[in-house]
């Protein structure tokens, strides 16, 4: 449901990809059970995503009062949004497994013509499962699954119900199980096992004479008079082969008239069995005792059985027959060629057929027409096409005229054809005689295990009840039931189970020759069910097993599925569905062997199983046993907590425009990825006991491991007892015994089994699994298994010490090291030795009972001598002496430390930040959050810089981005092993260092506000100092990531409403802004006053000269500045580098005023237009202009004097002036030589390089300069390298008139001709030479006019002369020049990725049809994953690799001097996004157009989303190389790359609000 008025205040946040994947490790979502009122599950989509493209989520969760149907799914449409990220709440009403998946109309790729996509067909995803775990109660209380002992029982050895019943059912409770497993309380058939049911919706009548009516009135009794709930099995594979339903419907088993496919299986069973009744006859020994006489009967199976039976006739073609079908139908010109002709030949060059091999002519005939090949059918099922083979002959020989001379013969188009199919029955032969050496080693190792292993029942003489082999098939009687059915449906396949089988492929259908190779290890008393695909396939079937499923619903509380590995998957989810409408809240467990951990999850996510199996009995060893203790535990101690309720960075936009959750509170939990919960079981009632496998004593240590575990646990009938073997369940007829079902004292130690220390251990588990203890600590030493399991937050909790007791441990106490628990208090509950005897005259005189089944005599025996030392904070364990195998020691533990704060100490780390933080300005969270290691150094002095954490290395940042950016993962993965939880964990280094770094920068004037975060801190890391040294990485990780969200959330509070309305994408670039502006001691603005200023990127361009450019400052401005509502900053911005106005042109390095350096052609255009944009965004914006700016240098006046010059600052001006100066300097033509020019001022320019010329051309308006010594824009890398001979030369010179200059120039133009016909620009034009004016509107007219003309290079070369183009060197066209009239024609040419910013600032030059095709394909051309290549890869000079420390002697590449020659940089992305933008939104108006678009741009951008998300440094890179490739060279985070996209998502958003 949407939820305008939510459901509740706890939401389950789900963040769905682009793919509409769940955004969670594993894609296994596992929610708790449904409350009252419900929590809800919020779906988070970005709002551009692909799958909001006339997209819809669907979601079979049922509306509160609905009935759940599997197949109806609600929808919620997802309504675009560019701004926010989508979300849809929907209340959790219902316990179980539930699907959802996204529809979508396909995105097409970028078109001029626009794609109407209401008439495409949609896109569904894959399907998607959220799985609700059941709310189990006992007397109304909540009884978590992780708080279950289950106790399972085998039904028919519970003895006479009620009164034998009654006993054991209270004995169970009063050793504190709280559930109980029935195996199938159904009647059962021939075989008496439990598993072998006859009638399933008939219960035993030999325990329960009453029918359903004693069994409603045992389960009410054992929930309100014991406190135990029931859980039963439920079989839907099998049926006992003798139930009498089977006679009336035989379609619901796999015969020879369901499965045809059988009949060679049947064939071999029966003569198998026949051979096993002749074995005598034939002179083979009829009782197999040794190797040698198994030898001799399983040699007799080829020549007695596979010899008689011809199996091979099922795989291959009749020769004789085809061949003559084949050469008929060529004789009578029947001729049908296949579609794709004869393989690479064509029907047109048929000659090269004729020299086809026997082997290609089969594969021919194998491949086309050719009947029978997938699967087993009738004996010479398998057939070809006869005029498809006709075709072959006549490829081969021509057609038939029998009148023509010459023609081919019949008999030798029967020789070829013949012995093509004897070529193609050579791999149906090889086929069959696979299978016959499987069937016989099948039969070979089945019969050894029966008959000869000592392992094995031993079955000795082959009788009819033991024959040779087990029959695979059951054979229905013939009666007056069966008489109506064929005798073909009477032969039933038995079930059984195949070792490591594919868990998805039923092996008995048609694609599986399990039971004739004899894989099937069978079940002779049980018959396969065939369920089909859909319930018209055998309706009998899915309504009777139905009506069991829900007869079972209706009185247990959970199921466990037997064989659900050879369950159905669609089997299962109907009968589960069917069985939760009888019961919701249904606990589902099952024993699940697909081998396979991802086939496991399938099957949990599906079926909505709330546990798999496991089992103790299964570990071979202590170290075995350990981990999987480890594995079913529980968390590790100390474990991040990531779904710990706080705000999240997802800024939540509409659910379908109907969301408004701003008047509740509301808690968040993240979705945790979650293993596959287990049934943890000391034993089952399916495995040997440790008295037959281990040693019997282990029966107390194993059964304690278990117990601890933070998980379901479970154990068996006979186990507390210590029975001495395993129960046949099937063979045995004796009942059970227990002492506890006789009213045995409960207590600790006492004799006839554990039962009292299991009280003990169930109660303890209870209590943990009801209060959440889930954190674990195993610790393996020899033959001891210590395990502490605690609290995450109360840090309560129990410790066990367990000396296991396998094989060959003997009586030795051992020596388990003293246990060291640190800042820990312990507790002892008590410590008890396990003595049995176990001797072999003991077991034979209670396996001699022929009544009842009792357990070896034991006693458990309480262990004195335990020593508890305290050490300051810390305890030590030290066992007793007497500690032998089979001995326990359980303690409860505390942390005092943990006890100090009455809220809780998690309520108290992340208590008060939004008061402590919520004072910082964004200086502030520049040091609080970032500060970069030369920035660091700047400003603290000294040799202080980032961390370093010993074994990972140095953090990109001293503030909490760099903390943080390692923690997110290391808390996401729970990765406790990472280097920075080692370093927390053997000191408090970092804790002093954080506190210390605050406390002195809050000690000046500027950052006095960071007192108070310093404060929080002290007092959140004194509180977790007293901690043991292991729960440091929590807390510490604890305390960051509170301080890091209250500071980013403060960061963003004091933006502008588009950024604090904004997706996390959008918050992340704003807070770059955030990340490269502070205060320098090395630099400033101004050469005597210190303000923040920004960087150009870090580190590269983060201290002293480096760091403020003049163009990268302007580039940026609008972006990190004006869209994120930080105008001051702006205006300081602008009016100090007005400030420094000389020659008409703004530094390209600053220098903080006191040596800029003016040699950048391109800075001042991107200045004006920054000025020109803060005019437009702020508000009174244009008062900018009457700002007072004092001079750096003399007006009009190109001397250079030191900043300490009485003249400097001597002057002032109006902004407005200095605007004016800029235009009037370049109007009339500028040319100069750079102060201070020569290696001092740069080492590796050539003198002439120094020379500055720029000048208008008033034949066009544009504004050309430069030349091939220097490079005066963006692309601005010179020459170094002597050894390549590129020194002082430039990579990319750009002289000529560079296309961004001109759209720059012309933007400018237009603003001002608007201003001044307003009243807001005094000026009207500037003056040249001639004291002729040219007005604003007079110049933008000539470059309007000239334009296109200049720069435009044709698609069709026939159009060239109406534009300024040199044929001969075009190397692409439908492009805009680069350059207009360099000094090297050629680069004109090349298409690079500057003709966007022109597009963006000037679109009224550009040809709209002209435009749009050159973004498409600079889109295909020059577009990479984040950024854009900086040359066009067809140029030969594209060389996409930067390394700037490259060596070499290539001319192009060395020293990096190809930085703007193919590698792909980011800022431009940006301006061609914002390009692509205009011109489509310009083109098509309908909203459909629009949101194409929108879509088109946010799939352009998932390069840089990722990117930001993943970057240590917070930030976009510089650039990248060829194809998005890591480049070791670029600033990692760099202010341009940033702000491009800032602008774009900013100008998105003013088109999509309009």
């Amino acid at each position: 449901m949407y939820s305008s008025i939510r459901a509740s205040e706890e939401v389950y946040l789900l963040p769905l990809t682009d793919t509409g994947a769940p955004d969670v490790p594993g894609e296994y979502i596992y929610l708790p059970p449904p409350t009252e009122p419900s929590y809800s599950i919020r779906f988070a989509i970005d709002g551009t995503s692909s799958i909001c493209r006339q997209g819809s989520l669907w979601f079979n969760m049922p509306k509160r009062g609905e009935r759940f149907d599997r197949q109806r799914f609600h929808e919620y449409p997802l309504q675009p949004n560019f701004n926010a990220t989508l979300t849809i709440d929907v209340a959790i009403n219902l316990a179980g497994a539930f699907a959802f998946f996204t529809t979508y109309s396909h995105l097409p790729d970028l078109s001029v013509s626009f794609s109407d996509a209401v008439n495409v067909e949609p896109t569904r995803t894959d399907t998607y499962y959220i799985d609700v775990c059941p709310e189990l109660k006992i007397d109304k209380e909540l009884t978590p699954l992780d708080s279950l002992s289950i106790f399972s029982t085998v039904s028919k050895f519970m003895g006479t119900y009620p009164d034998d019943w009654d006993k054991h059912l209270q004995g169970i409770a009063q050793r504190y199980y709280n559930m109980v497993h029935f195996t199938p309380l159904s009647q059962r058939g021939w075989s008496n096992s439990p598993y072998s049911i006859y009638d399933q919706c008939k219960f035993d009548p030999t325990n329960f004479p009453n029918g359903e009516t004693d069994v409603a009135n045992m389960i009410a009794k054992m929930e309100k008079e014991y406190g135990l709930l029931g859980l039963t099995d439920v079989v839907w594979n099998h049926t006992a082969s003798n139930s009498k339903w089977l006679e009336e419907h035989p379609e619901v088993g796999y015969n020879l008239e369901t499965a045809p496919y059988l009949e060679p299986a049947l064939e071999l069973d029966n003569a198998l069995l026949q051979y096993g009744k002749d074995l005598g006859s034939l002179g083979l020994p009829t009782s197999i005792d040794t190797l040698d006489e198994l030898n001799r009967c399983i040699d007799g199976i080829k020549p007695y059985v596979l010899g008689k039976l011809r199996l091979w006739e099922y795989y291959i073609v009749d020769v004789v027959t085809d061949a003559r079908l084949a050469v008929d139908a060529w004789v009578k010109g029947e001729v049908t060629f296949p579609k794709n002709g004869f393989g690479n030949s064509g029907i047109g060059e048929l000659d090269q057929v004729k020299d086809w091999t026997l082997k290609q002519r089969a594969d021919f005939l194998l491949q086309n027409g050719f009947t029978g090949a997938g699967q087993m059918g009738a004996r010479l099922a398998r057939k070809t096409n006869p005029l498809i083979a006709s075709s072959l002959l006549t490829a081969i020989h021509g057609r038939y005229s029998p009148d023509q001379h010459g023609s081919p013969d019949h008999c030798a188009a029967l020789d070829t054809m013949t012995k093509t199919l004897d070529e193609l029955n050579s791999q149906f032969y090889r086929e069959y005689d696979g299978d016959a050496a499987a069937i016989v080693q099948q039969v070979h190792d089945r019969v050894r295990y029966l008959r000869v292993d000592d392992d094995g029942p031993k079955q000795g003489a082959v009788t009819l009840e033991h024959p040779f082999v087990e029959s695979y098939f059951a054979r229905l009687p013939q009666n007056e039931t069966t008489k109506s059915h064929s005798l073909r449906s009477l032969s039933l396949v038995c079930n059984g189970w195949i070792w490591a089988a594919d868990a998805m492929k039923d092996h008995a259908g048609p694609d599986s020759k399990a039971y004739l190779r004899r894989e099937v290890i069978i079940w002779s008393d049980c018959v396969k069910l065939r369920y089909g695909k859909m319930l018209s396939d055998s309706p009998f079937l899915w309504e009777f097993m139905t009506k069991y499923t829900q007869l079972s619903a209706k009185y247990f509380a959970g199921f466990r599925i037997d064989n659900c590995h050879s369950t159905p998957l669609h089997v299962a989810e109907y009968l589960l569905d069917k069985a939760r409408e009888v019961r919701p809240n249904l606990a589902i467990f099952a024993e699940l062997f697909t081998g396979d951990e991802r086939m496991d999850y399938v099957f949990v996510k599906r079926l909505g199983i709330s546990a798999l199996i496991r089992e103790a009995m299964q570990s071979w060893s202590t170290a075995e046993l350990s981990r999987l203790v480890h594995m079913h535990g529980g968390r590790p101690i100390g474990s991040f907590e990531i779904d710990k309720t706080s705000s999240s960075h997802i800024q939540l936009g509409k659910a379908n425009g109907t969301n408004d959750f701003s008047q509740q509170k509301e808690n968040v939990h993240h979705i945790r990825a979650s293993p596959v919960h287990a049934l943890f079981m000391d034993c089952s009632h399916d495995n040997e006991l440790p008295a037959q496998k281990r040693d019997a004593r282990d029966t107390l240590p194993n059964t304690a491991l278990v117990g601890i575990c933070a998980s379901a646990t479970g154990s068996v009938f006979g186990y507390d007892e210590i029975y001495p073997r395993h129960i046949n369940i099937v063979q045995e007829t004796r009942l059970y015994d227990s002492p506890y079902s006789n009213g045995h004292r409960m207590g600790g130690a006492g004799q006839g089994g554990i039962g009292g220390i299991k009280r003990l251990i169930n109660e303890a588990h209870e209590l943990m699994g009801l209060d959440g203890y889930d954190e674990t600590f195993i610790h393996h030493e020899g033959e001891f298994i210590t395990v502490h399991r605690v609290h995450p937050r109360s840090r309560k909790g129990y410790f066990l010490a367990a000396h296991t007791a396998f094989p060959g441990y003997g009586s030795g106490h051992g020596n388990l090291s003293q246990v060291h628990l640190a800042g820990t208090r312990a507790k002892l509950v008590g410590c008890w030795k396990l003595e049995v005897d176990a001797s072999n005259a003991t077991v034979n005189q209670i396996l001699a009972d022929k009544k009842l089944l009792r357990g070896l005599p034991s006693t458990v025996i309480e262990v004195h001598g335990v020593r508890i030392e305290e050490i300051l904070d810390d305890t030590k364990l030290i066992m007793p002496e007497e500690f032998p195998p089979g001995s326990i020691a359980v303690f409860e533990t505390f942390i005092p430390s943990a006890e100090h704060h009455a809220e809780g100490l998690d309520n108290f780390v992340v208590g008060a930040a939004t008061e402590a933080f919520g004072n910082l300005g964004l200086i502030d969270l520049n040091f609080v959050l970032y500060r970069c290691e030369p920035e660091e150094h700047d400003l603290m002095g000294g040799d202080d810089g980032v961390y370093n954490i010993p074994g990972f290395g140095t953090l990109v940042y001293a503030g909490l981005q760099g903390w943080w950016s390692i923690l997110r993962n290391v808390v996401r993965d729970n990765d406790l092993g990472h280097p920075i939880c080692s370093h927390l964990r053997e000191g408090q280094w970092a804790l002093d260092w954080i506190v210390s770094r605050l406390q002195r920068i809050g000690k000046r004037t500027s950052h006095t506000a960071l007192q108070k975060p310093a404060l929080w801190f002290t007092e959140r890391f004194d509180a977790i100092r007293k901690l043991p040294s292991f729960l440091l990485p929590r807390y510490f990780a604890l305390v960051i990531q509170t301080a890091y969200e209250a500071s980013w959330e403060r960061g963003v509070s004091l933006m502008s409403n588009t950024i604090k309305n904004g997706q996390p994408f959008l918050q992340h670039l704003a807070m770059v802004s955030v990340q490269q502006t502070g205060y320098m001691n090395s630099t400033s603005l101004w050469p005597a006053t210190s303000v923040p200023c920004l960087a150009a990127g870090l580190p590269h361009f983060s201290s002293d000269w480096a760091r403020c450019w003049g163009r990268d400052v302007f580039i940026s401005l609008r972006g990190l500045y004006l869209v994120t509502g930080r105008y001051k900053d702006a205006k300081e911005h602008i009016i100090a580098f007005a400030s420094v106005l000389k020659h008409g042109m703004i530094p390209n390095l600053l220098n903080g005023g006191k040596l800029p350096r003016y040699n950048s052609r391109d800075s001042i255009w991107f200045f004006l237009q920054c000025i020109q944009d803060y005019t437009k965004i702020v508000p009174n914006g244009v008062d900018i202009l009457q700002e007072r700016v004092p001079r750096r240098f003399l007006p009009y006046d190109d001397s250079f004097f030191e900043h300490n010059d009485p003249r400097a600052y001597s002057k002032i001006s109006t902004l407005e002036a200095i605007v004016q100066e800029a235009l009037q300097r370049h109007a009339s033509g500028l040319s100069f030589r750079e102060a201070n020019a020569g290696p001092g001022l740069d080492m590796q320019m050539k003198p002439e390089g120094f020379d500055i010329s720029i000048h208008v051309d008033w034949s066009n308006g544009m504004i050309f300069g430069g030349s091939k010594y220097n490079c005066g824009t963006w692309m601005d890398k010179m020459g170094e390298s002597e050894k390549a001979g590129s020194k002082g030369i430039p990579g990319t010179p750009r002289d000529g008139a560079a296309i961004e200059i001109t759209g720059l120039l012309y933007s400018t133009l237009l603003w001002l001709t608007e201003l001044h016909e307003k009243g807001q620009y005094q000026f009207s034009g500037v003056n040249l030479s001639t004291q002729k004016e040219i007005t604003w509107q007079t110049w933008a007219n000539l470059i309007l006019t000239n334009f296109e003309r200049c720069y435009y290079v044709p698609l069709d070369a026939s159009k060239d002369p109406k534009y300024d183009i040199n044929s001969s060197i075009v190397n692409r066209r439908g492009i805009y020049k680069d350059l207009y009239r360099s000094s090297t024609p050629y680069t004109d040419y090349q298409l690079r990725p500057n003709f966007p910013i022109a597009m963006t600032v000037a679109p009224s030059l550009f040809s709209a049809s002209h435009a749009l095709h050159a973004l498409e394909l600079a889109d295909s051309v020059l577009r990479g994953p984040t950024g854009m290549a900086t040359l066009d890869p067809s140029d030969l000079k594209y060389r996409p690799y930067y390394n700037n420390s490259e060596d070499s002697a290539d001319f192009e590449t060395s020293k990096g001097r190809n930085y703007h020659q193919g590698p792909e940089w980011l800022w431009p992305i940006g301006f061609f996004l914002r390009a692509l933008l205009h011109f489509y939104l310009q083109r098509w108006k309908n909203n459909e157009a629009r949101l194409e678009i929108f879509q088109q741009i946010s799939r352009r951008l998932e390069g840089c989303k990722k990117a930001i998300q993943e970057s240590p440094w917070a930030g976009l890179t510089e650039l990248t190389n060829k194809n998005g490739e890591y480049c070791r060279d670029s600033s990692p985070t760099q202010a341009w790359s940033a702000a491009c996209i800032l602008d774009l998502l900013y100008d998105a958003q003013q088109v999509s609000t309009t």
